[in-house]
This record gives C-alpha cells, sequence and structure tokens, in this order.
C-alpha cells in the first residue's frame, strides 16, 4: 500500500481541497467572471495535479476550489458512478477534503462533477453541476487559430460552423453530431457543452443549477448560469433532434435493468451476440429498479 495515503492531510503538507489558497481564489474569480459573461471562455492559470491533463483536471480544479467540508460530492463518468475515472477523482477528493460526503443520489448532491452526462434526475437551485472538457472551443473544428476563434467569438462570427453542418444535411439529410453540439449561450457565445450528447443538450437551457465547464488542458473555463438561454445551433428549417431509442418498428426501446423509456440508453451487446439497452445513468437505473420493487412488495 502507498504509505503517502495514510498520512493525515496536515502531516502530508496539502491545504484542504489539494489547491492552496490563491490558486482557489484565482479560480473563484474565473468562474465569476464566467458567470457573469454566460459561455465566454475564461482563461485561468491551470495548476499541475497529481494526474494527466485529459482525465478531468479542469472540472477537478473546480470542483476543489469550490468545495466546502458541508458540501456532498457526486461524481460520475458517462452517467456511471462505478467508472475508474469517477472512482479515482471521487477518492482523490475524499482525500484532500476530509469530512466532505459523497453520494450517488443526484438529489442528495450539492456538486456534482461528470464527464459526458449530466443526470437524468431534474437538478436544482440548490446544485452546481461542474462538467469536464477536453475541447472547449466549437470552432476549433474550422478555424485553427486561437487568435483568429476570439475575434470570430466577439462578432458573433459563427458563419463557418454554420457551413460545417450545412455540409452535413447535404451529405447525410442531417446534421450527424452525436455529441459536443455547438451551443448558443444567452443569444451570443456559442460553446462546446462538452461531449455530451445531444440527448442532454436541451437540459442546458433555463436549468435551474450553475453549469460550470472546465478544460484544463486548454486552460479555460466558461459557464452556463441558471436560467440562462441555451440553443443548439440549427438553420430555421430543420429542427434539432435527440437520440429517440426507437426500434424498428417504431417503438420506444425500453432499459433492460429497470425498463424506463424516457432516459438516455447505452447499446451493450451480450456474450450471445444480442444488442440490448441499459440506462447509462446508473444511479437513476438503480433508483427505478427500487421503485418498482417497492411497489411489488407494497
Amino acid at each position: 500500500m502507498n504509505t503517502h495515503y495514510e498520512l493525515p492531510l496536515e502531516d502530508a503538507g496539502y491545504s484542504f481541497g489539494f489547491l492552496d489558497e490563491y490558486a482557489k481564489k484565482e479560480v473563484r474569480r474565473c468562474i465569476l467572471k464566467a458567470i457573469a459573461i454566460p459561455g465566454y471562455q475564461t482563461p485561468y492559470a491551470s495548476r499541475e495535479m497529481p494526474m494527466g491533463r485529459g482525465f478531468g483536471t479542469g472540472g477537478l480544479q473546480l470542483t476543489l476550489s469550490l468545495i466546502g467540508a458541508d458540501d456532498t460530492l457526486k461524481v460520475i463518468d458517462q452517467g456511471s458512478d462505478d467508472s475508474v475515472n469517477a472512482v479515482n477523482l471521487r477518492q482523490f477528493v475524499q482525500l484532500t477534503c476530509p469530512g466532505v460526503a459523497v453520494t450517488e443520489k443526484t438529489q442528495e448532491a450539492t456538486l456534482i462533477q461528470s464527464r459526458h452526462r449530466i443526470p437524468e434526475k431534474a437538478l436544482t437551485e440548490q446544485q452546481i453541476l461542474v462538467l469536464q472538457v477536453p475541447y472547449p472551443d466549437a470552432l476549433v473544428v474550422v478555424e485553427p487559430s486561437e487568435a483568429r476563434r476570439k475575434v470570430m467569438h466577439g462578432e458573433a462570427d459563427y458563419s463557418r460552423l454554420l457551413v460545417k453542418l450545412y455540409e452535413d444535411v447535404v451529405r447525410f439529410d442531417e446534421i450527424t453530431l452525436s455529441h459536443r453540439y455547438p451551443t448558443r449561450i444567452n443569444g451570443h457565445y456559442v460553446i462546446d457543452p462538452s461531449p455530451i450528447p445531444r440527448w442532454d443538450v436541451p437540459r442546458l437551457h433555463q436549468s435551474p443549477a450553475l453549469v460550470l465547464l472546465g478544460a484544463g488542458r486548454e486552460k479555460k473555463i466558461y459557464a452556463v448560469p441558471p436560467y440562462t438561454v441555451a440553443e443548439p445551433l440549427v438553420f430555421d428549417d430543420i429542427a434539432f433532434r435527440v437520440e429517440d431509442f426507437r426500434d424498428t418498428h417504431g417503438r420506444r426501446i425500453a432499459c433492460r435493468c429497470c425498463g424506463s423509456t424516457v432516459s438516455f440508453l447505452d447499446e451493450l451487446i451480450d456474450d450471445a451476440g444480442k444488442v440490448t439497452h441499459q440506462c447509462s445513468d446508473s444511479a437513476y437505473c438503480e433508483e427505478q429498479q427500487e421503485t418498482i420493487s417497492a411497489r411489488k412488495q407494497a
């Protein structure tokens, strides 16, 4: 066993939340600016963390800068509370933030850090959602120069991004982006909402919870404040649509575990080669199963 992890926090030389107070203040100031200018990519001094950039360091720095001893934390990765990434990040926060409670239930958490998903259960005004982001700029697919992208964002010039979407329509008769769908915030800035599926994009619109997005490798923080307009970038004559999970007969596919027909599903292939579907949000799925079991017992 690594004895370093057995040391009390003060003996290991860490402050609460691993980051020093100056680093936390700098991150918090950037968060305030990001909230004040919805969708704007605020630069910050991304610190070195005891994990490689690209493994959630941006979201983790936001979490460590905001969390307090009376908070309850939930960490998920692609909807799962038990994935390697989620477990490692959760354990690191527990190690460096003594007294912080952790939970798998969305409704109990005051702070939620997520990779690739927004929880199925509706969030509240008392919650903050932190999304890990690999690439914060939606314009990077059409413009390699960051200096030029800044000008385009300032002028709300997203014509080249719209051309990119239009090329999809010409080639495939629809926009084929399955995740990282460009989303306009508060009528101006278009953001990359992190690799969340299209299913989750409408849930950014008028969300009661504050949504913070952190890219550690790219050193950017941006935000969708509570009750802010968030609109997928679309054409007037082509409606935005989410995944509908219908079978060849047009029937909505149900989760194999809880039977839900209103959640985002992961496609799985069993040992026999049969395709099945299961709720991506593991906590939501377990809660639905508990509800069904309680009804049967009653």
